[in-house]
């Protein structure tokens, strides 16, 4: 990342100055001995960290297209062993899979793969990130998998459209590249695509070099510090259900292939509950919405599935104090929490 930053006439120590991360953090040790066959080691930084580092990307490269620029303009070995593994795959379908899997590897991202209607819902989720969401970053990871797509398959890849979680900007640039409608104030950030590019062939895809890559991953998310629970699977479902709809304790045990009754008791071993798990969800996006959305609280209580406006501002003053509107308002400092 930082060698196709500065192909692209970013000032790295600049941004990682602003960012406020050391540049000796992507300094890797020899690996020790006994350790042949496993992956080197590589720098990890916190969720907070990377959206400042984005932030501070934004603010010094002074290009709304950055972030385009990044995912699509990759060579071949500036590609991360991530989407390495998503390129060798058989099918840009299978790629996705890889690409969702192992993208915790690298950061606390959640990707999610959804069809119904002939379309491909690719959603994508940050569960409790306090930070304002940097659009760069979604930016590049779009345009990466539409690249992935490209690389892989040797011919373009038109979405069906791009639904943004923001407030409507850049809409030309966008549109000009994905070449598709930009949807805004959505409640998640999604790629949709044609149902039938999941089974797009990829001529890219090596069986050989796959049977080497993906022990060593299946490994590092064995031994991940963020490895995750059942409450973050339930977290990550809930995220992708909530629009328009309650999701109950049944759809969502039905989702994890679990009746619901395990689900919770699994659930109560983890000293947590499904109702704990939804009102954490609703808040974590409700806050989203309103602080980078033009939704309208009736709206937001809408995606969020309550039946009536009033109960979800008698929900939002119990988890803010205030009103919704008081705290859309309200300076992003004085504000409780905005996850």
């Amino acid at each position: 990342m930082l060698d196709r930053l500065a192909a692209l006439g970013v000032d790295v120590p600049r941004v990682l100055e602003r960012a406020g991360i050391l540049p000796s953090r992507f300094q890797t040790k020899p690996q020790p001995s006994g350790t042949s066959g496993r992956s080197p080691p590589r720098a990890r930084i916190t969720p907070e960290e990377l959206f400042a580092f984005w932030r501070a990307i934004e603010e010094i490269a002074g290009r709304p297209d950055i972030g385009l620029r990044i995912g699509s303009e990759a060579l071949p070995h500036q590609l991360d062993i991530v989407s390495m593994s998503a390129l060798h795959s058989p099918n840009f379908g299978e790629a996705l899979k890889k690409f969702a899997r192992y993208k915790r590897l690298v950061c606390s991202e959640r990707i999610s793969i959804e069809t119904a209607g002939g379309e491909a819902k690719v959603g994508f989720h940050w569960m409790h990130i306090e930070d304002a969401l940097p659009m760069r970053l979604v930016d590049v990871t779009f345009a990466t998998l539409i690249a992935l797509g490209l690389r892989g398959s040797g011919a373009p890849m038109t979405p069906v459209r791009v639904e943004l979680a923001r407030r409507r900007a850049d809409e030309a640039m966008l549109r000009n590249h994905f070449g598709c409608a930009i949807r805004f104030d959505a409640p998640l950030d999604a790629l949709v695509l044609k149902e039938q590019e999941l089974e797009r062939p990829f001529q890219t895809y090596n069986a050989d070099l796959l049977a080497l890559m993906l022990p060593s991953m299946e490994a590092a998310l064995r031994e991940s510090p963020e490895a995750r629970s059942l409450a973050d699977d339930v977290r990550t479902a809930l995220g992708r259900r909530l629009h328009g709809e309650r999701p109950s304790v049944e759809t969502i045990a039905s989702d994890m292939h679990l009746s619901a009754r395990t689900l919770q008791r699994r659930l109560e071993e983890l000293g947590t509950t499904y109702q704990g798990l939804l009102d954490d969800v609703r808040r974590d996006t409700s806050l989203r919405l309103l602080a980078h959305t033009d939704l309208e609280p009736n709206e937001v209580a809408f995606l969020l599935g309550f039946e009536e406006v009033n109960s979800f501002a008698r929900a939002f003053h119990t988890w803010e104090g205030t009103t919704p509107l008081r705290w859309r308002k309200s300076p992003p400092r004085s504000r409780k929490s905005e996850r």
